[in-house]
C-alpha cells in the first residue's frame, strides 16, 4: 500500500509538473516545509498557492473548492533560492564585453550607474540558474576600471533585486545596495594606498552630503570627479537607507570599514571577508550581514591570508547573518547548494546554510518583504526537490516562481536532447 502511495504522489507530481504553466490556486500538501518563516519547519504541511501568492501555510490548510492538489509524498520544499555574486540579467558570457552590462570600464559614472537599465529577462543564462532551484537574484556591479583616473572612480554602482521567472519586468526591487570595492583594488582606484582610499571615499561621501543640501545651487564638481547622477545616487547612503555594500577580505580592513561605517553613519554589508572569521565578534557587534564566496579555501592574495573552508560557521556561531556565493554565473544556483553543503560538512548547522542562500540574503538587501521565505503574502517562489537541497546529486522537481510552474530546461539541455537521439546515427545537419 505504501508503494502504492508512492507511485499515485509522484504520478499526480508528474501531472502538475506536465499542466500547470501559469499561476493558479494550488494546494501544494503532504510536504516537508522548510519555511525560513514565522511557520518554521514543518515535517508534515501545506501551502496554498493563488494569484502567484502564498495565500495560506501551515500543518492543516484548507482547500478552496475545486483547487488543483498538489501531493509531494513528503518532499523537501523550500523558498526558491538567491543568487548573489553575479551579473543575473546583465552578464551573458565571461571575457566577451559586449556581453556584460555589469560594470563601467571608463567615463565619469560611478555611483550613478543604475543596473535596472541593463537587465535582460531574455538572458540565456536564467532558465540554467532555475534548474538549479534559484528563483531570484541580487545583480551586483562588477568593477570594470583596471587602474585608476585623473579622478577615482571607487563606487561600483547600484545593485537590484531580480526574479528568474522570464516575465519582462523581472525587477523586483532597484537601487537595493551601492557597491564598492574595497582592500587592494580600492588602494589601487585610489592611486595605491588603502590610506588614500579611506581619505578619498570620507570626501566623496561628503560631497554627496553637501549636495543634498543645496541641489540648486550645486555647481558641477570636477574637484572628486562625481557627476550629478552619482551625487543623487549617494544620499540615500549617505542618509543610511541604502547599505554600502563593500569588498573587503583582510581582518585590518574590515575593522577598518567596521569603524568607517559607525563613524559616517552608513548602513554596511560586507563581501568577500575571507578574514571575517578573525574579527567575528566584531562584525556581529556591528550588526553587519556578510556575502562571502563559500569555495575560499585557499590564500588567493596577500588580503586573503586567513581563507578557510571554516569561515561561513565560525561568523554564525559568533552571530554574524552569513549569505552564501558561488564563484560561477552560469552555475550560480548550482555552486551556491555546493558551497552550502560543503559549509555544512565544516560546521555551519544545515538550517542556517539554507538560511544563508534564501532569508539571509533577502533580508540583507531589503528583498525579504516579497522573497527568501514561504509565508502569507509573499511571492509564491517554491521549490519541490527530489532529494537534498544542499546535495547537488538531488535536484528540483517542480519549480514555481510567482505561483507559475517553470520549465525545468534550458539551451543546454534542449541541445543534450537534440544530440541524443540522432536520425539514422548522425544530426540533422548531416540529413541529405
Amino acid at each position: 500500500m505504501l508503494k502504492l502511495a508512492t507511485l499515485a504522489a509522484v504520478s499526480g507530481l508528474a501531472l502538475f509538473a506536465a499542466s500547470t504553466s501559469s499561476a493558479e490556486t494550488v494546494l501544494i500538501e503532504n510536504a516537508h516545509i522548510y519555511s525560513e518563516g514565522s511557520a518554521g519547519d514543518l515535517a508534515r504541511g501545506a501551502i496554498l498557492v493563488r494569484d502567484g501568492k502564498i495565500a495560506a501555510i501551515g500543518p492543516e490548510v484548507k482547500a478552496p473548492p475545486g483547487v488543483k492538489r498538489l501531493d509531494v509524498g513528503g518532499r523537501i520544499v523550500t523558498p526558491g533560492l538567491i543568487v548573489t555574486g553575479a551579473g543575473v540579467g546583465l552578464d551573458e558570457i565571461e571575457q566577451v564585453s559586449p556581453t556584460q552590462d555589469s560594470g563601467v570600464e571608463a567615463g565619469p559614472l560611478s555611483a550613478g550607474l543604475d543596473l535596472q537599465y541593463g537587465l535582460n529577462p531574455d538572458s540565456t543564462v536564467i532558465p540554467i540558474l532555475r534548474l538549479t532551484g534559484a528563483t531570484s537574484a541580487v545583480a551586483e556591479p562588477t568593477l570594470a576600471r583596471t587602474k585608476a583616473e585623473t579622478h577615482p572612480q571607487l563606487f561600483l554602482g547600484q545593485a537590484a533585486g531580480v526574479s528568474l521567472g522570464g516575465q519582462a519586468d523581472m525587477l523586483i526591487k532597484s537601487k537595493i545596495a551601492m557597491g564598492l570595492v574595497g582592500g587592494e583594488q580600492g588602494a589601487a582606484l585610489a592611486g595605491g594606498s588603502r590610506a588614500a582610499f579611506l581619505v578619498e571615499l570620507k570626501a566623496q561621501l561628503d560631497e554627496a552630503r553637501a549636495y543634498a543640501k543645496a541641489r540648486k545651487g550645486f555647481s558641477d564638481s570636477q574637484a572628486l570627479g562625481l557627476t550629478r547622477a552619482d551625487l543623487e545616487a549617494l544620499i540615500p547612503v549617505v542618509e543610511g537607507r541604502e547599505p554600502l555594500y563593500v569588498a573587503v577580505h583582510r581582518a585590518a580592513d574590515i575593522r577598518q570599514m567596521l569603524k568607517f561605517a559607525q563613524d559616517e553613519h552608513l548602513k554596511l554589508i560586507l563581501a568577500g571577508a575571507e578574514e571575517g572569521w578573525r574579527v567575528a565578534h566584531e562584525i556581529a557587534a556591528a550588526n553587519v550581514p556578510v556575502v562571502i564566496d563559500g569555495d575560499e579555501d585557499l590564500p588567493s592574495s596577500f588580503e586573503a591570508l586567513g581563507s578557510t573552508l571554516e569561515n561561513a560557521a565560525r561568523l554564525q556561531a559568533a552571530g554574524v547573518k552569513v549569505s552564501l556565493h558561488g564563484p560561477g554565473l552560469l552555475t550560480g544556483g548550482k555552486t551556491i547548494r555546493l558551497a552550502a553543503g560543503r559549509a555544512v560538512a565544516y560546521g555551519l548547522p544545515w538550517g542556517e546554510a539554507l538560511a544563508a542562500i534564501t532569508i539571509n540574503p533577502a533580508r540583507a538587501f531589503g528583498l525579504a518583504g516579497e522573497v527568501g521565505s514561504l509565508e502569507v503574502g509573499k511571492s509564491a517562489d517554491i521549490v519541490v526537490w527530489d532529494g537534498d537541497p544542499l546535495d547537488t546529486q538531488g535536484a528540483p522537481y517542480v519549480v514555481l516562481i510567482k505561483g507559475e510552474r517553470q520549465a525545468l530546461t534550458s539551451r543546454q539541455t534542449a541541445l543534450r536532447d537534440r544530440y541524443l537521439k540522432p536520425d539514422n546515427g548522425l544530426p540533422p545537419q548531416y540529413r541529405q
